[in-house]
């Protein structure tokens, strides 16, 4: 009945910001499902943030890159990553994967590239109007917002004047580009993964004179491989409570990783999986090689000093930034419709601004352990929203998930703008699909009907 439904009716109109792993495969299940769409890419290829050195600016790939997710994790359900990778691939390989899905899927006719949409704003009739930098105007009946959050750099106001270079880690291409950091006192800001990767690359001697790695907390670094097995393909059994779970991976990691102080770090505040995990198998070696030398946060820059919140003071040429990115819509004029300073965005399921419902937003979370095929399980909810197979609870119920979850992120994650978006993919996923269970259920009780009327003109670009 469900499926006769979607056949009965014209379906909306839609159009998905950004060709990136998450605009990609939303564009997949649309297509699969008939839905007509546009998809808008700002660059001349597809692949978002893993397109090293796009020309639309918004790539955080270095030279030497590879995902911390493994091969296995990664994968679109329907299209295998090759069985030639390495556990762990490189962007180039990454990059790659995703022109050939997009090949595939024959989805390249539908992306519009070298489009970048300027502005999305919804008319007098709730209808979506976008315009994009090639002097187009286009309007939709729905809108998927699939532009990333790895793009808007959050670097930090230090008080005071610096007589070096001061960029922050999206600049970074390699040791040489764009600054030679050959004999250069160098301090790297922050302790994620883009922060260690590019310690562990600029601490060697033959690189920096002197490398300095500054944070304000201590982090726990997890390994990458476990007993010779990628450690990620490892997950615990659904029926075990989430509170036990957390405590046995936390044991885990200690007896196996042993304590941050130990490799000369400073002790976590927080324990093991109450922050966003940082993953390395060279940084620790780096670290016991004495390589790197701690420091505290900066507190105030001075010609050719970096002072520090221990009262030292070093001779520094390049400070690199790894603080992290802003989550930013530059489309959206509504102030409804953007997140606040410290990257808070309440939506339900990750995807809905309650009140607003011809509007899902696709990949925007700091999933453990897999980002790249998140958009993947949300796109099943959308496509089955605007064809009448699912229907959304009501704006008291999603304003009350939306509470239980933020009170269940405060209490695990300490306060910070990184955590704002931060789940858990296999608990995440199996909460969708009871929810997409439970939102079939209504919609049958509303006859399986549009819950967004196709109204938008048929136009193509």
């Amino acid at each position: 009945m469900a499926a006769l439904s979607a056949q009965n009716h014209q379906l909306p109109r839609v159009a998905v910001i950004g060709a990136g792993p998450s605009g990609i495969t939303v564009a997949k299940r649309l297509a699969e499902y008939g839905i007509p769409f546009d998809c808008y890419e700002a660059s001349d290829e597809v692949g978002g943030n893993w397109y090293y050195k796009n020309p639309n600016g918004m790539s955080a790939c270095y030279q030497s890159l590879h995902i911390d997710t493994s091969k296995f994790r990664l994968q679109f359900e329907d299209f295998p990553a090759p069985e030639e990778w390495p556990d762990f691939p490189h962007h180039t390989q990454l990059h790659q994967y995703f022109k050939d899905y997009v090949e595939h899927f024959g989805l390249r006719d539908r992306i519009h590239l070298n489009h970048k949409v300027i502005s999305a704003e919804r008319d007098a009739e709730g209808l979506w109007v976008v315009s994009t930098d090639k002097g187009t105007t286009e309007t939709y009946d729905v809108l998927l917002v699939c532009n990333g959050h790895h793009w808007d750099p959050r670097t930090p106001d230090y008080p005071g004047e610096f007589n070096g270079v001061l960029m922050h880690s999206h600049a970074y291409n390699d040791p040489f580009d764009p600054v030679d950091m050959r004999g250069k006192r160098i301090v790297v800001v922050g302790m994620g993964n883009s922060g260690l990767d590019i310690a562990t690359e600029l601490s060697q001697r033959f690189i920096a004179s002197k490398f300095y790695l500054s944070a304000r907390r201590g982090v726990w670094v997890l390994p990458k491989y476990v007993n010779g097995q990628v450690g990620d393909k490892r997950s615990m059994p659904a029926w075990i409570p989430s509170k036990m779970a957390l405590k046995m991976k936390q044991r885990f990691v200690v007896k196996n990783r042993g304590h941050m102080e130990d490799y000369g770090l400073p002790k976590p505040d927080h324990l093991p999986f109450e922050a966003h995990p940082s993953a390395s198998e060279e940084f620790l070696h780096r670290a016991g090689c004495g390589d790197i030398t701690f420091k505290p946060a900066i507190t105030k820059l001075d010609g050719d000093k970096v002072h520090f919140a221990d009262g030292s003071i070093e001779a520094v040429d390049v400070v690199v930034c790894a603080t992290g990115y802003h989550i930013s819509f530059p489309f959206f004029g509504d102030k409804a419709l953007l997140p606040d300073e410290r990257n808070k965005f309440p939506l339900y399921r990750q995807m809905v601004k309650p009140g607003v419902d011809n509007l899902f937003f696709l990949g925007l979370a700091q999933p453990m352990p897999t980002l790249v095929n998140f958009a993947e399980q949300q796109s099943k909810l959308v496509a089955a929203y605007l064809t009448g197979n699912y229907r959304l609870p009501s704006e008291t119920e999603m304003a009350e998930g939306i509470r239980e979850v933020e009170e269940s992120r405060s209490g695990r994650y300490y306060d910070s703008p990184r955590h704002t978006i931060q789940i858990e993919f296999e608990p995440y996923v199996r909460d969708l699909q009871k929810e997409m269970a439970r939102g079939a259920k209504r919609a049958e009780a509303h006859g399986f009907a549009l819950p967004v009327r196709a109204r938008a003109s048929q136009a193509q670009v």
